[in-house]
């Protein structure tokens, strides 16, 4: 595995946590989004990795938002200098989303603006119960630049994302998963245990179905319902010459649990 500075990874029973560490709060800037852009690559491109944990380092924070100093020298600097920056931040979140492999947030505290923003773009979000989300970035006369107001809208609605956008508010795990914004809100210490588990229970599936409902998910959302359709079937075809298919409908057949090889 790769060494960075700012960002972690290990990797255990095919689950591998890849753990923002950037202290006081795991901000990012420049360099820790090229440091998590190149741990992404490495841990997507691992066949020994089936599923992949993101999570903030220390307790207090997974990520409370974008390097502040760095983001004002950017609004001092260029255009280009900006526009870099945002291209870099909204390229790995999409590589995130577009992954064929799940990649679940194992939220852990502070969870505003870039943070909010690649929580988002993973498939699954597990919340601490003291944690709080927000896009504050009105706040400080600019906008969510990594994908945040594409993503909150097509994930709570139009309305509330316009509500928590134009406002900056944070708000609870409680509320965050009363809006469908997280998937499950656990007690602080359990966030990265029940994340986990919830991967454990993913990579006991095997790979080629788990990478085509991947798939037709993320693509389908994004078009028509007949088009999504096909994208579907097209993905379940695809699953017609591989061993496993035949294994878990024979594994069903003769009452037994199926032994998945990823073949």
């Amino acid at each position: 595995m790769g060494k960075w500075e700012n960002v972690r990874t290990e990797v255990e029973d095919k689950i591998a946590v890849l753990t923002i560490d950037h202290p006081p709060v795991n901000s990012l800037n420049a360099q820790v989004v090229a440091e998590l852009d190149q741990a992404v690559d490495e841990l997507l491109a691992d066949d020994e990795v089936k599923a992949i944990v993101v999570t903030g380092g220390g307790t207090n924070a997974f990520i409370a938002g974008a390097d502040i100093p760095e983001i004002k020298a950017l609004f001092e600097g260029s255009e280009e200098d900006a526009a870099a920056f945002i291209e870099a931040g909204q390229g790995v979140n999409l590589k995130i989303e577009k992954a064929t492999k799940p990649v679940i947030a194992a939220i852990n505290g502070f969870c505003l603006g870039g943070g909010l923003e690649l929580a988002m773009s993973c498939q699954m979000r597990i919340c601490s119960d003291r944690a709080r989300l927000g896009q504050p970035e009105i706040n400080l006369g600019i906008i969510p630049g990594f994908g945040g107001t594409q993503r909150l809208a097509r994930i709570v609605g139009k309305g509330k994302a316009a509500e928590m956008i134009l406002t900056g508010d944070m708000i609870t795990a409680q509320e965050a998963y009363r809006m469908g914004l997280v998937n499950k809100v656990v007690p602080a210490g359990a966030v990265l245990k029940e994340a986990r588990g919830l991967a454990r229970k993913i990579v006991s599936k095997s790979k080629f179905p788990i990478a085509a409902a991947l798939q037709a998910i993320t693509q389908g959302v994004e078009v028509s319902t007949e088009e999504g359709l096909k994208i579907e079937a097209d993905q379940f075809v695809i699953l017609a010459d591989k061993e496993d298919p035949l294994e878990g409908l024979s594994a069903f057949l003769e009452k037994r649990q199926p032994e998945f090889k990823d073949q």
